[in-house]
């Protein structure tokens, strides 16, 4: 789909498409393929944080040829709103162990790091081989701690942001585009 054409599909509430379908797939490519570099034969754990990063995972783990096994976690800091609380809790943890495996936690986007940072810690306390991140997006001038995230799919500015997994108030996951809410839609 041309620009032109998903601009004319776009939903009412978003104000701007940053990163369009085309460049989250081709990026999530790249992303694969490194990653499939990066381990090679070895097999790595995705440890998918939900809901966020969902679809996320499903496309990612199709670009890596390296064996792949499949986890999710759900935590929350946002509930629904526009801000994180600071405080984190782990609402859906993992159904197997992770010890001396390759753990590579996808997530949706590195916006403060506080929530990403508890999970972290979490997870090198259960032994892993190896703990790395993957985020499709990494918010600009946001992160309150320092996260090393090996693998970045996109920069993206200090606005909120929907589409591709990434929501406001559970809606929007489905648009196949990053785009920029409309600040009237979630003004309190």
């Amino acid at each position: 789909m041309e620009l032109a054409e998903q601009m004319t599909s776009m939903h009412p509430d978003v104000s701007h498409v940053i990163i369009t379908e085309e460049q989250i797939r081709a990026r999530v490519a790249e992303l694969g393929a490194q990653i499939s570099a990066d381990y090679g034969d070895e097999p790595v754990l995705l440890v998918a944080v939900l809901r966020g990063a969902a679809l996320f995972v499903a496309d990612l783990s199709r670009e890596i040829s390296s064996p792949v096994e499949l986890d999710f976690m759900a935590v929350s800091s946002y509930g629904s709103s526009t801000k994180s609380s600071g405080v984190v809790r782990i609402i859906k943890d993992l159904d197997e162990t992770i010890e001396d495996m390759n753990v590579l936690v996808v997530e949706d986007i590195l916006d403060t790091g506080l929530t990403l940072k508890y999970l972290l810690k979490n997870l090198a306390s259960r032994k892993p081989r190896s703990l790395e991140v993957v985020t499709l997006l990494s918010k600009e001038g946001k992160q309150r701690v320092s996260i090393d995230c090996k693998y970045i799919g996109f920069d993206v500015p200090d606005e909120f942001v929907i589409g591709y997994g990434l929501d406001y108030a559970e809606r929007y996951r489905n648009l196949p585009y990053i785009g920029v809410l409309k600040p009237e839609v979630y003004a309190d």
